[in-house]
This record gives C-alpha cells, sequence and structure tokens, in this order.
C-alpha cells in the first residue's frame, strides 16, 4: 500500500481531516465534564445518572469501536470514517435537545455508535496512509493539534454552563463534523485491503457490549441497594461470565474482532494493559478534580475549564516533540517516565483539601495539574506508536480499534467502579462527620440519604439554622474526603500503567513491529 509524506498536500488532508474529527469527540468529552454540575441542576440528575450519562457513550463506543476498526480495514476506511461522523453529528444534535435524563442517556448512545465508528478510522487512516518513517511524527502532531483545538472544550463548557446553555456542548460538533465530511469527501483518497471477504464478529459484539453493560450497571446499584442485594452480584457475575465468554467466541471466530494473535506481542500487550490502567485514573481524576472545584470548592464552571489550560499548553508543546523522540529512540522510556509522572500529578492533587477559591488556584490545583500535564504529554503519542508500531499495517485499524477500546472500557470500569466507591466514602466520612450534630434516626437517614448526590448533596428542607450549616459543612467535608482517596486510588493506576512499560515495552518490538 503506497504512503505519503507527511508534509505533502495529501499527508496535510489527512491530517486535517483526522484531527477534525477527533477533536469533535474531545470537545464532547471534555466539555461535558465541565458542565456536569450544570446538568445535574437543570436534569435533577442524581450522582449515578451522571455516571450513566457518561457511561452510556462509553459502553457503546467500548462495545462496537473494535467493529468499527475491523469495518474501516475490509470496507474502506475513509468511507467508514465518514458515516462515523454522520452518525455522531445526529447524536450529538439529538443530545442537545433531550430533555430529560433518560432521553439523554439513549442519545448518548447513538454519540457511541458513531464514535465507533468515527474513532478508529482517525489514526487507522494516519497509520496506513504516512510514511513509517514519519509515523510517530505524524501521531505526534495530531495529538498536538487535536489538543489545540479541543482546548476550547472545557472553556466553552464553562461558559455554556454559567450560562445555563450546557446543551450548546454538543450543537458544537455539527459544524466541526460537516468541515471533516467536507475535507473528506474531496480531498482524500479511500484506503482499504484487499481481502474483504471476512465477516463480522457479531456474536463477540453481543457478548462485550451486555457484559460491560451488566458489570457496569452492577457497580451503579451498589451505592443504592448494597453489594449484598441480588440485582448487584446477579449483574456482576452475568457480567463476568459474558466477559469470559467474549475471548472464547474471539479464540474460535475465523474473524474476530479483537484477534487474539495480537496479544502474543509482549509490547502491544504492555501498551494496552498500561493503556487500560492510566486512562482509567484519568477518567476518574479528572471527572472528580471538575466535581470538586465547582460543586466543593467555589469555582464556576467557567473558571473550572480555564485551570485545565495548562495541562493543554504541555500537550501541545510537548505532544509532538514526544512523538519524534520515539520514532528516534523508541518509546520505552517515555511509556515509564510519563505515566509516573501523571500518577505523580494526581497524588499531588489528591490532597487538596477546602481552599479559599480561584484565589489560592496557583498553590492548590495547579502544581498537581502541571505535574499530571507533563506526565500525559510524554506519554499519549509514545504509547499510539507503540500499540500501532507493534502491528503490521493489515492490522492498523483493529489494532488502533483495540487500544482505543480498551481506552473507554477503562473509563466505563472507572465510572462504575470508582463512583461507587466515592458514593461510600462520601457516606462514611459523613457518618461521622454528622456525629456532632444533635439527629434523630429519621433525620439522620434524611441526611444520608443525599449521599448519592456527592458534591451537590443538599440540605433537608427540616433543617434551619446552625444545623443547616453544620450540614452543609458536612457534606462538604465528606466530598473533599472521598474526592482524596478516590484520587490516591487514579494515582495508583497512573503508577500501574509505568510499571507494564517497565516489564513489557521494548523498542526493537516497535520498530520491527514483531517481537
Amino acid at each position: 500500500m503506497a504512503t505519503v509524506a507527511l508534509g505533502s498536500k495529501a499527508g496535510k488532508w489527512i491530517m486535517a481531516s483526522s484531527i477534525m474529527a477527533s477533536a469533535m469527540a474531545f470537545i464532547d468529552a471534555t466539555a461535558l465534564n465541565v458542565v456536569l454540575p450544570s446538568l445535574q441542576k437543570n436534569l435533577n440528575a442524581s450522582g449515578t445518572d451522571l455516571f450513566w450519562i457518561l457511561n452510556a457513550y462509553l459502553l457503546m463506543l467500548a462495545a462496537l469501536i473494535l467493529i468499527g476498526g475491523s469495518l474501516g480495514d475490509k470496507l474502506g476506511r475513509k468511507k467508514v470514517f465518514m458515516v462515523g461522523i454522520l452518525i455522531f453529528i445526529i447524536g450529538s444534535a439529538a443530545c442537545g435537545f433531550a430533555p430529560s435524563v433518560t432521553l439523554l442517556v439513549i442519545f448518548r448512545m447513538l454519540q457511541g455508535i458513531g464514535g465507533a465508528l468515527m474513532i478508529p478510522g482517525s489514526l487507522s487512516l494516519i497509520s496506513s496512509s504516512i510514511n513509517p518513517n514519519e509515523r510517530g511524527k505524524a501521531i505526534g502532531t495530531w495529538s498536538a493539534f487535536t489538543t489545540f483545538v479541543t482546548m476550547g472544550g472545557p472553556v466553552l463548557g464553562g461558559a455554556f454552563g454559567d450560562a445555563g446553555l450546557w446543551r450548546y456542548i454538543f450543537f458544537i460538533n455539527i459544524p466541526i463534523g460537516i468541515f471533516a465530511l467536507t475535507v473528506l469527501a474531496k480531498q482524500v483518497k479511500e484506503i482499504k485491503d484487499e481481502d474483504t471477504k471476512q465477516s463480522l464478529d457479531l456474536a463477540g459484539a453481543v457478548a462485550i457490549a451486555l457484559g460491560l453493560a451488566a458489570v457496569t450497571f452492577g457497580f451503579l446499584r451498589i451505592p443504592a441497594v448494597g453489594l449484598s442485594n441480588w440485582q448487584v452480584y446477579t449483574s456482576l457475575i452475568t457480567g463476568a461470565l459474558l466477559l469470559v465468554a467474549f475471548v472464547a467466541v474471539e479464540k474460535k471466530s475465523k474473524s474476530p474482532m479483537m484477534p487474539l494473535q495480537l496479544f502474543s506481542n509482549l509490547t502491544f500487550s504492555g501498551a494496552n494493559l498500561l493503556t487500560f490502567f492510566l486512562y482509567a485514573g484519568l477518567g476518574a481524576g479528572m471527572l472528580f478534580l471538575g466535581l470538586n472545584m465547582v460543586q466543593v470548592q467555589g469555582y464556576s464552571q467557567l473558571q473550572s475549564g480555564l485551570t485545565f489550560l495548562p495541562f493543554t499548553i504541555l500537550m501541545i508543546t510537548i505532544a509532538r516533540f514526544a512523538g519524534a523522540l520515539a520514532d528516534k529512540h523508541g518509546p520505552r522510556l517515555l511509556l515509564i517516565v510519563g505515566p509516573a509522572l501523571a500518577g505523580l500529578g494526581l497524588l499531588i492533587l489528591s490532597f487538596v483539601k477546602q481552599t479559599a477559591g480561584p484565589s489560592a488556584y496557583w498553590t492548590t490545583f495547579f502544581p498537581g495539574i502541571v505535574v499530571f500535564g507533563l506526565g500525559m504529554s510524554f506519554t499519549v503519542a509514545p504509547l499510539t506508536t507503540a500499540v500501532m508500531g507493534s502491528v503490521s499495517d493489515h492490522f492498523s485499524g483493529t489494532a488502533s480499534g483495540v487500544n482505543n477500546a480498551l481506552t473507554r472500557i477503562a473509563n466505563v470500569f472507572a465510572n462504575a467502579i470508582l463512583g461507587a466507591l466515592a458514593v461510600l466514602f462520601f457516606t462514611g466520612a459523613l457518618q461521622g462527620e454528622i456525629k456532632n450534630i444533635k439527629l434523630n434516626n429519621r433525620q439522620e437517614q434524611e441526611v444520608i440519604k443525599q449521599s448519592v448526590n456527592l458534591g451537590n448533596a443538599k440540605v433537608p428542607d427540616t433543617f434551619t439554622g446552625q444545623d443547616k450549616i453544620a450540614i452543609q459543612t458536612a457534606y462538604k467535608n465528606s466530598f473533599i474526603s472521598a474526592y482524596g482517596n478516590i484520587m490516591r486510588i487514579s494515582a495508583g493506576l497512573g503508577f500501574l500503567g509505568s510499571l507494564m512499560a517497565v516489564l513489557f515495552i521494548k523498542n526493537s518490538a516497535v520498530k520491527k513491529g514483531k517481537e
């Protein structure tokens, strides 16, 4: 398959379309995290509802993204990429008009279907089209420019949230998607593999979709009904069995959506384990950091969005350089140092307590965000280089799909498991906080019942005066305690990612595409 130079006209158009489509998905994710407090109030959503709004998209993405990668390899990467963008645009418009939590969750699933076809296409186009000697640089360019385009996500999301216009974060996707479709239609040639006879792995898609959904449902039900409830253990056991069945299906399938032979390459396996741990920590850390700033520390949603600019600036300035370093020296050292720094940044953030609000940002949140941003900046491009460089071009779409799927699966598990843990941590801390407040059993139950709403917990109307103030303080202290625990767990996941690089990543495997 002929490849093109990164600086050629064809190379520039491929990069432009890939960057804009990817940016559309990233803007949606970053802006949504910032406006969750506004959405929670506007739709009367509980903390569990928020996790479902996030997970509905991630579940469909994780379940179908492997099929999306395979479809691109077989039917044409450009064609499948464009269909995915179109579905994502339609889903975004529907989300923008959703009048209830239930409909928003359904339309987020539609977005996920579009994303499953769209997201593997961007990196697959780059990997299969750009000269191999410039592939790391191209991926670094994609990382830097995608971050640059999406840096407006948190800022715009915060501004829209403060103005009561959170729905516009979904409408932003429409013009970006139309631009990407136009470029692809007019400037980018179709790319597909010669062998298109293999069938789609529908059994695998059904098994992983239902398995992930069952596991997620089980964890999200824990705060409401307890760990010993039949709904919880039935869902978790069923989900685990379905995920085992998925592996069995992939092993026997003639056209598996996740070819297990790819994992015989230790570098590919290690890079994907690193992805899982690091992005689980990233997803949970960023979610609870944003909720803490807005719901407890007194930041507006716009101010919360602006606090991530140091992270964004670091990604813009370092990602391309890190990609070039990975090309020249191999990704191993960067993938050891990067996740370790990211974990350290999350650990620093875990120790932030009640602050004086935005005026204290530079001495509280800023140091941790900078260290975390440095870690991610040194990781993103080399990690993608390691994944894509450890397989043949024939599997580029599938490899991109596997890695992207694990990113989303990590986010699903982080949201579900750490979301449930956060409620349990909050409840435990709250029970200690209210011991010094004179409450009868009924009043105590009313106060604790709000734990499911985390930082949006409201003092019951029956309390006034000093009791109301004391309970408000108890809610804030309990959330900060839960936040600290979640951030420390997230930091540990970052350190685990670094360990995976130490154990499994080999520069020789990336250069040669084999162990």
